[in-house]
């Protein structure tokens, strides 16, 4: 018998993604606020249309098929396009209004977001950002799957084909403890770095993996000592343990009380492309190319210089 559209609901599909995700038939039923019978019987209802087993199922858990996760992966495309579908709508009526959850990564968001948030607010007083800080692996398979509108990030990362628009280049600097032999000099080359211990981020940084390829090409060692943010690295260069790479947006902050030697490098200067990005499909593609031109402005002019 053929299959066709009017076989299948999205009520089915969301069904199917929730328990998916969860391993649970009790847990995906309460995620999608139905009882479990009811999601149960929806989703035996889809395996029966489709004629494909989706689930592994017995009293102790749930298990996906191969089958089942390529029709998965299917049902969140499918429910990606229908959200769109219906934001793209709204915004034919509603122009640059409606909340955006966008991903930012740790070593952009609290530098960038104090200036972004309140221009964005004076440009596009009926948008609503929602922010959510994650590391560059987090916000892109966030925004594959729609749980994320866009992301603000470093385009040298690994994160594939989007589209994007350019908000800022940023420069790396060295930091190095008060006292250091290398703050005498204007400007360091990064073959100067070839005998220093350096601190960089824990894994999953993109900005770790940036700072170690220049690592690499200095022959520098890194030390066993790893941070998480930031700012713990610029707090641990400052006890003495050893120096480090910045991104200049960073510096404002990480060095407000001096206690810091910042140096930038010579020519070539390694840095890095902050953008922000979102699917080549997404029906806000002009309201993103808007807010990236505000990003930009907002970057450009800080708050912080304005009020000085």
């Amino acid at each position: 018998m053929a299959i066709s559209t009017h076989d299948l609901s999205p009520r089915q599909l969301e069904y199917v993604v929730a328990v998916a995700e969860t391993l649970g038939f009790h847990k995906a039923a309460e995620r999608c606020h139905v009882s479990q019978p009811t999601l149960s019987a929806q989703v035996k209802q889809l395996e029966d249309v489709l004629g494909v087993q989706i689930f592994e199922r017995d009293r102790r858990r749930v298990l996906l098929t191969a089958a089942g996760a390529i029709l998965v992966a299917h049902a969140r495309r499918v429910l990606l396009e229908l959200d769109d579908m219906i934001a793209a709508a709204k915004q034919l009526t509603e122009p640059r209004s409606g909340t955006f959850r966008i991903g930012v990564i740790p070593t952009i968001a609290p530098y960038l977001l104090p200036d972004v948030v309140p221009a964005v607010r004076k440009r596009f007083p009926n948008l609503q950002l929602v922010f959510r800080e994650e590391k560059t692996d987090a916000v892109v398979a966030d925004l594959r799957e729609g749980r994320l509108d866009a992301g603000l990030l470093a385009l040298e990362a690994n994160i594939g084909e989007w589209s994007s628009s350019r908000i800022a280049d940023d420069p790396f600097v060295v930091a190095l403890p008060k006292g250091h032999p290398l703050a005498r000099k204007k400007r360091v080359a990064a073959s100067e770095l070839e005998d220093e211990k350096v601190l960089l981020l824990d894994e999953g940084h993109c900005f770790r993996e940036q700072a170690l390829s220049v690592c690499d090409r200095a022959g520098t060692r890194e030390t066993d000592v790893r941070a998480t943010s930031l700012s713990t690295l610029a707090q641990m260069v400052s006890s003495g343990l050893g120096i480090t790479l910045l991104p200049q947006i960073a510096v404002a902050i990480e060095n407000r009380r001096g206690q810091l030697e910042v140096r930038a490098f010579t020519a070539p200067t390694p840095r890095r492309t902050i953008a922000l990005i979102w699917r080549p499909q997404s029906p806000f593609a002009e309201t993103f190319r808007d807010l990236a031109d505000v990003f930009r402005s907002a970057v450009q002019t800080p708050h912080r210089a304005r009020d000085q």
